[in-house]
């Protein structure tokens, strides 16, 4: 959280009489994190530091952008999974990828033991790599006259929230102490007939000494606390393991400030260090550095919504190598730093129907690249881009010819200006295609940037998946805050978008993060208002008692259907009114600014946020179904479908449907049947349609029953 206003929101927690304003907060859970622990089966919240065998060490160089790597560490070179692999939190780095320190843990959940003090939170652990030997063609003993240069890329805060100054990042290298420390207790299973008889017990408090012949310490004994029969499994302890001692040596560390006045101070928004190494102690074929940061979050005076994840920090491009020197701090990369961008003008994804009714109006006339020459000497560069319809023939390119690029600590990122305006600000130059048989379509945009020069071509690319669905988005769908109205019951929030035709209002899909112990599982009511001069008008519909509610999968939304579909045009605004006087703690994606879109009141007068950001609400918008109406057509609970939403597949239950005499169909908005199958007691896939609303019907014994099904991916 940024300071201020840590400290505004706790002398109003201790004054108890509040005052109502925008918060916003970090997250307390991270879904793409818990997804993947899940995947593989992590339970523990550690950081899984053992030691290593001798197949895992690692040679020089050492060498990680984070760019190849996803939520975890790359776990060839690192040890450990606290520490989150992303493309989100960072803003310019040096490279599309970063590895990001903050109070998340390894399943994804804010630490356990978070305090308002600083608390030791993720750790980046390297393997355990040779710097005994130089690994060559001829291999040879590592000295340190060979220049051994360890160096990284480091920045407070990123899109995140902001390190406070009694936080901290710090750098440590192992050495050992030529002593052994305890380590653990290890332990085996033995089968209770060498303690017992057949017909004989073990009672729980039992004392069992682990057994000499199986090459246990004999006075190492255990505790027994169930009842154990003859033939029975037992877990044992069976002797003390001890390890090297490891010191280890704080070299560099940072305390925590804002991103703000990280650039005021360095000029930049990233900072190489560059550290020698020369100590003998570390040149051992044991060699092992380390990351670590120290988090502070949010008291009691707080409510539990405010204990989050924050005071991030952003790791890149961490190289470790010799024949070195202090002034080696250029990289031969030519790279795109900051995500492709969306070719809309307004927005990250829009219906089609809304495109193709004015797709002048929606597409941008040029789009920002951020591009890098990391190396010490300038380069010729090339630069295109393609886009590809998914699942259609419609595709163009873009060619911005060659340009020299100085080099990034000379110039930063390319300029828009001569023939660098063709590189960083390409313009969009061909509208999308426009499928008046389609309702929804989408399109991979690729970017490449290179310099084959010379023989070992230089090349760097980003992609972007532009869609066009049943629905408006702001955002890009992961949220890096979460933004909330505190202090007013009855606050309304609204979000304003823009229909240059007449279409259908289905509903809002809406992402809330998640809270410690779900506390802001609360009710609120639908709205929908018209226009009043840039400002939120007249309410034309109104739904109460709607609940803040999450699905399982990685920030999936949840659509919050409207009993009575809307007929909208021109600007609409969309929102909820609160119930509660507290943040609903709804996600925000700090990467686009959608803030001129956002409003909110408590009274008669409507404010403008002033929180950069987009926050995750999207209107549902599409053509009115053209279905005839069966006497079973609303009767929507008839036919249960799960899961709904759905990404890839769903099935279908309901009791009194003859599955033998069943016929399914999935129609579009436009009524245009898409899917057909009479085998209905399989989950049916539906992993070719595009996302979007679509229409289930089943038949069966003459009888029609039909169910909305939501594909959101």
């Amino acid at each position: 959280m940024n300071f201020r206003i840590h400290i505004t929101i706790l002398l109003l927690a201790l004054t108890v009489v509040g005052t109502a304003q925008e918060v916003v907060s970090g997250l307390q859970f991270n879904e793409t994190i818990m997804q993947e622990a899940k995947k593989i089966n992590i339970t523990e919240r550690d950081c899984d530091c053992g030691r290593t065998d001798e197949s895992q060490k690692v040679t020089l160089p050492f060498y990680d952008d984070f760019s190849t790597s996803n939520i975890y560490p790359n776990q060839e070179l690192w040890q450990g999974r606290s520490v989150f692999v992303n493309k989100d939190f960072s803003y310019m780095p040096a490279n599309i990828g970063v590895a990001t320190l903050d109070a998340i843990d390894s399943v994804g959940a804010v630490y356990k033991n978070a305090t308002s003090a600083p608390f030791r939170a993720d750790e980046l652990l390297s393997r355990e790599i040779r710097l005994d030997s130089v690994f060559t063609q001829s291999p040879r003993p590592l000295f340190p006259y060979d220049s051994l240069y360890f160096s990284f890329f480091y920045q407070p805060q990123g899109v995140g929230d902001a390190p406070q100054v009694y936080d901290s990042l710090v750098l440590e290298f192992a050495r050992y102490s030529g002593d052994s420390v305890f380590s653990h207790i290890d332990s085996i299973t033995v089968n209770s007939r060498i303690y017992i008889n057949q017909g004989e017990v073990i009672n729980a408090l039992d004392t069992l000494y682990a057994p000499s012949s199986l090459g246990c310490n004999p006075y190492m004994y255990t505790i027994v606390y169930s009842q154990y029969s003859y033939d029975e499994e037992i877990r044992i302890a069976c002797d003390s393991v001890f390890i090297p001692e490891i010191i280890w040596d704080e070299v560099w560390y940072s305390q925590g400030l804002s991103l703000s006045d990280f650039y005021d101070t360095i000029g930049r928004y990233m900072q190489q260090v560059m550290i020698p190494i020369v100590d003998t102690n570390y040149f051992t074929d044991k060699f092992r550095f380390r990351f670590r940061n120290y988090c502070s979050v949010s008291n009691e005076y707080y409510p539990l919504t405010w204990k989050s994840n924050g005071d991030q920090w952003n790791l890149d491009m961490i190289y470790l190598n010799y024949n070195r020197n202090a002034g080696d701090t250029t990289y031969k990369s030519v790279a795109f730093s900051q995500r492709a961008p969306s070719f809309l003008s307004q927005y990250q994804v829009m219906p089609y129907r809304q495109y193709r009714y004015s797709p002048t109006y929606f597409t941008a006339e040029s789009i920002h690249m951020y591009i890098a020459n990391l190396d010490n000497i300038e380069h010729n560069t090339k630069y295109t881009y393609t886009v590809q319809q998914v699942n259609g023939n419609f595709s163009y390119s873009y060619d911005g010819g060659n340009c020299n690029l100085k080099p990034f600590y000379e110039v930063g990122f390319q300029q828009c200006e001569g023939c660098g305006a063709s590189h960083a600000c390409p313009p969009v130059n061909s509208l999308f295609s426009l499928d008046y048989d389609r309702d929804t379509t989408s399109y991979i945009i690729k970017h490449y940037i290179s310099d084959s020069s010379d023989q070992s071509s230089i090349v760097d690319s980003a992609v972007y998946h532009q869609g066009f669905y049943n629905y408006y988005a702001y955002d890009d769908g992961t949220p890096e805050k979460g933004w909330g109205y505190d202090g007013a019951g009855g606050a309304q929030i609204a979000y304003k978008f823009e229909l240059n035709t007449m279409d259908t209002l289905w509903g809002l899909q809406m992402y809330f993060n998640k809270t410690l112990n779900n506390v802001n599982e609360l009710y609120f009511d639908i709205l929908v208002w018209n226009d009043n001069n840039g400002r939120p008008g007249d309410i034309m519909y109104r739904q109460e008692y709607e609940k803040v509610d999450w699905e399982n999968g990685i920030y999936k939304f949840v659509p919050y259907m409207l009993d009575d579909p809307q007929i909208v045009t021109g600007t609409i605004y969309v929102g909820f009114e609160q119930y509660e006087s507290v943040s609903y703690n709804i996600g925000m994606d700090a990467n686009f600014d959608a803030s001129d879109n956002l409003f909110y009141k408590t009274d008669s007068v409507w404010k403008g946020a002033t929180v950069a950001g987009a926050i995750l609400m999207r209107p549902i918008i599409g053509e009115n179904m053209i279905l005839s109406v069966d006497s079973h057509e609303n009767d929507i609970y008839g036919l249960t479908l799960y899961p709904n939403p759905t990404g890839t597949s769903f099935s279908v239950k309901n009791s009194f449907i003859d599955n033998a005499s069943a016929e399914l169909k999935i129609y579009n908005m436009f009524g245009s049947m898409l899917l057909t199958t009479t085998d209905i007691t399989d989950p049916i896939d539906v992993s070719r349609l595009s996302q979007g609303i679509y229409i289930v019907r089943v038949i069966s014994n003459g009888q029609l029953y039909s169910a909305k099904l939501l594909i959101n991916r």
